[in-house]
C-alpha cells in the first residue's frame, strides 16, 4: 500500500496516510488493521460513503473533492454507522478526534507534501 503525507492550510500535517486506490484495498480499508495514530490516516479513493461496520472504534471522516477540498467532516463515527457526501470523490478516515486536533475544517484544502 502506498504511504504519502498532506499537509492542512495551517501547516498541520499528517505523516503517514495510507492510500488505498484499488478495489481491494478500498473494500478492506481499515477493517483489521490497528487503530490509527495522530500521525496517521487513510485516503480512500475514488469514494464518496463509508462505513464502519465490523469496526470496533471510532473514526472522523474527511470528505475531500478532486481538488482536495474539504467539502463535510464527520467526527466521531462509531462503529456500526455509515455517511456520505454528495459530491465528494475521495475520504481521509483519521483517528476520532484528529481532524479537531489538526484544526482541519470545511472549505480547507488539503496539500501533497511529497
Amino acid at each position: 500500500m502506498k504511504k504519502t503525507t498532506l499537509k492542512t492550510p495551517n501547516g498541520q500535517a499528517i505523516t503517514e496516510v495510507f492510500v488505498a486506490d484499488t478495489p481491494w484495498l478500498r473494500l478492506r480499508g481499515l477493517l483489521g488493521r490497528r487503530p490509527l495514530s495522530h500521525e496517521q490516516g487513510m485516503l480512500i479513493a475514488p469514494c464518496s460513503s463509508v462505513h464502519t461496520l465490523g469496526m470496533r472504534y471510532a473514526l472522523d471522516i474527511v470528505y475531500l473533492n478532486k481538488n482536495n477540498k474539504v467539502l463535510k467532516i464527520t467526527r466521531n463515527l462509531k462503529p456500526w454507522r455509515s455517511s456520505a457526501c454528495r459530491g465528494a470523490t475521495q475520504v481521509l478516515e483519521l483517528a476520532a478526534g484528529n481532524s479537531t486536533h489538526k484544526q482541519i475544517k470545511p472549505g480547507d484544502i488539503l496539500t501533497w507534501a511529497n
